[in-house]
C-alpha cells in the first residue's frame, strides 16, 4: 500500500473520532494535443501512478475540517458560510459549492489530504484536488452523479472560486483513466475511445524544471482569450463553429492582417495541433513511436514560439532532450510557464539521460531539477488501506 494513503489514515485517525474511507485521485499527462481542450480540439491524456490521497468521514455536525499534511494548514467552515477565499482551500470549497449549487444538502465531514504531485509540475494537481474530493463527496452525499458528470464539476469548480477558466481534459483524464491505456478525447462532443499505450521499450519520464507556474495569474486566461479573439474574426468570414472545422493553415492565413499578431499565432497554433492531435492518435494505433515523438518535438515549438506559454528553462531542457539518441520526444507538458518537460525515454538509456540533463540545467541555471518515470493507471476510487 503506497505510504502516502497510510500516512494519510493515520493523521486523519489522530485529529477526528470516525473512521474514514480513503481514496486516490491521480495527476495525469497529456501525450500530445496542449492548450486545445478549450478550443474544441482532441487530446491524449491519461492518468499517472502519482495524485492525492484523501480520507474522508462525516461527523455529525454542520462543521467541514479540513487539513491539508502538505501544507500543514487547517480549515474549519460550514456549509452556509462558503466563500472564496485563497489557495488550496479555493478548490476544495469550490468542489463542495458546486454540490450546493445541485440541491445536495452538505453536512458536516472531516477530511485530511496530501500527495505526490510536485506543485506546479504541470500533472495537474488540482484537477486531482477537485477530483478525489468530488468522487468522496459523490458517494458520501449518495449523489448518483457518474464520473463524466464529475469531471464537468470538477471542471466548474476549477472556473468559480479559482477563476481558472480551464478545459475539460484534466478532470476527464483524472476520473476516466484507465492502467495502460490512454483516452483519444473530442473535447467538443465528450466522445471518447481508450487504447492501449504500448511503448515497445520506451518509458515516460518527465523532468520538472522546479519553475512553479502560476496559472490563476492570468496568462492562461489570456491565451484563451486571445483564442476567442481570432475565432470571432473567423466566424464572421466564414461558416464554422470552431478551429476544428479550419482545414489548414492556409486557410487561416488569409485572415492574418484582420487579427493582432499574438492573436494570430495563437490561432495558428491551435489549428496546427488539433491536426497534430488527430494523427498522434493514428500513429499510436499504429505503434509508430518513433513518427510520434517528431509530433512532440513539433508542438512544443508551437507552444514556444506561436503560442508564447513556454520559458527558457523548458527549452533548454527540451533541446537537451534532441541530442539525446535515446529521446525520441519531448516538450512541455501542461499549461506551461514552467513545470515540466515530458520525454519518451528508451528504458535502457533512462538513467543517462537523467543523469546529463540535469548536470547540464544544473549549470545552465543553478536548479536541481527532479525527474519522474511514471506509468498509466486508473482514475480516481476508492482504496482499501490496511496499514
Amino acid at each position: 500500500m503506497n505510504p502516502i494513503a497510510v500516512s494519510v489514515l493515520h493523521s486523519f485517525r489522530e485529529n477526528f473520532h470516525t473512521e474514514p474511507a480513503v481514496y486516490f485521485s491521480p495527476g495525469r499527462i497529456n501525450l500530445i494535443g496542449e492548450h486545445v481542450d478549450y478550443n474544441d480540439g482532441f487530446v491524449l491524456p491519461a492518468a499517472i501512478d502519482k495524485g492525492i490521497y484523501y480520507a474522508v468521514a462525516q461527523n455529525n455536525s454542520s462543521d467541514i475540517h479540513f487539513y491539508a499534511m502538505d501544507f500543514n494548514e487547517r480549515l474549519t467552515i460550514t456549509a452556509a458560510t462558503i466563500k472564496k477565499i485563497d489557495n488550496w482551500k479555493n478548490y476544495v470549497l469550490s468542489v463542495i459549492n458546486e454540490f450546493i449549487l445541485l440541491g445536495q444538502e452538505v453536512k458536516g465531514f472531516d477530511c485530511v489530504f496530501a500527495g505526490d504531485i510536485p506543485r506546479g509540475s504541470g500533472m495537474s494537481s488540482s484537477a486531482a484536488v477537485e477530483g478525489g474530493l468530488a468522487f468522496a463527496l459523490n458517494e458520501m452525499l449518495q449523489a448518483g452523479l457518474g464520473r463524466v458528470e464529475l469531471a464537468l464539476l470538477c471542471q466548474r469548480a476549477e472556473h468559480n472560486f479559482p477563476q481558472v477558466n480551464c478545459g475539460i481534459m484534466d478532470q476527464f483524464a483524472n476520473m476516466m483513466g484507465r492502467q495502460d491505456e490512454v483516452i483519444l478525447l473530442d473535447c467538443k462532443t465528450m466522445q471518447h475511445q481508450y487504447f492501449p499505450l504500448r511503448l515497445q521499450g520506451y518509458k515516460i519520464v518527465l523532468i520538472n524544471s522546479k519553475v512553479p507556474h502560476a496559472l490563476v495569474t492570468g496568462e492562461y486566461n489570456v491565451r484563451r482569450q486571445r483564442c476567442e479573439e481570432g475565432l470571432a474574426i473567423l466566424k464572421n468570414h466564414l461558416n464554422i463553429h470552431s478551429f476544428r472545422d479550419i482545414n489548414s493553415v492556409g486557410d487561416l492565413a488569409q485572415f492574418k492582417l484582420l487579427m493582432d499578431e499574438k492573436v494570430f499565432n495563437c490561432c495558428r497554433y491551435v489549428v496546427e495541433e488539433i491536426t497534430r492531435a488527430k494523427k498522434a492518435a493514428e500513429l499510436l494505433q499504429q505503434d509508430n513511436i518513433a513518427e510520434f515523438g517528431k509530433l512532440m518535438y513539433a508542438t512544443h515549438e508551437g507552444l514556444s514560439k506561436l503560442y508564447e506559454v513556454s520559458c527558457t528553462e523548458l527549452d533548454f531542457l527540451v533541446e537537451w532532450a534532441k541530442k539525446d539518441s535515446n529521446v525520441i520526444g519531448s516538450r512541455l507538458m501542461g499549461g506551461g510557464f514552467g513545470g515540466c518537460t515530458i520525454n519518451i525515454v528508451k528504458k535502457e538509456g533512462i538513467d543517462q539521460f537523467i543523469t546529463a540533463s540535469s548536470e547540464a540545467y544544473k549549470q545552465q541555471f543553478n536548479i536541481d531539477p527532479e525527474a519522474y518515470v511514471v506509468s498509466t493507471a486508473d482514475g480516481t476510487r476508492q482504496l482499501t488501506v490496511t496499514p
